[in-house]
């Protein structure tokens, strides 16, 4: 109850740009639970890119700098939730959160094989620069080649 009551009052504390970015983070994160789940991630993906318009990268010098605010409120939004989201999840919603907010990132998935064991990770990258989770240590997760929107041609 004391850590709910906190981050409220953190919330409280931010200007309405970063609240707006902590609500649409919280109904992103929600809603992709639920559509990778139901629809799966080829198809949820095409859903996120549908309502949002093409986003072209312009020359603006602050966008690493917007893309690392809107990813560090993507995150601690994603550590209040009842749920734990995965990176798949976090991965999702921040793609389509910097693409909202007119920053066109690309959505990595990598795979490594650890102890005998198959491993997956997601993340996001702006021009080379890991945007979340790079605590888990993305650079050891080998990316798959090409947008993840050819996943599936890759695995035949």
């Amino acid at each position: 109850m004391k850590a709910a009551m906190e981050a409220g009052r953190r919330f409280l504390r931010l200007d309405g740009h970063a609240r707006g970015i902590v609500l649409e983070a919280t109904a992103t994160l929600v809603a992709t639970r639920l559509g990778l789940r139901i629809i799966g991630l080829r198809r949820w993906q095409a859903f996120l890119t549908w309502p949002s318009p093409n986003v072209a990268n312009s020359g603006d010098p602050n966008r690493l700098a917007t893309a690392r605010e809107i990813s560090r409120l993507e995150a601690a939004t994603a550590r209040c939730l009842f749920f734990q989201s995965t990176c798949l999840e976090q991965s999702l919603a921040l793609w389509w959160l910097l693409r909202r907010h007119g920053v066109s990132a690309e959505l990595r998935l990598g795979a490594r094989k650890e102890s005998n064991r198959f491993e997956a990770h997601a993340w996001v990258q702006l021009d080379g620069a890991i945007l979340n989770n790079s605590a888990a240590g993305d650079v050891h997760f080998v990316p798959f080649e090409g947008p993840v929107s050819s996943l599936e041609a890759q695995a035949r």
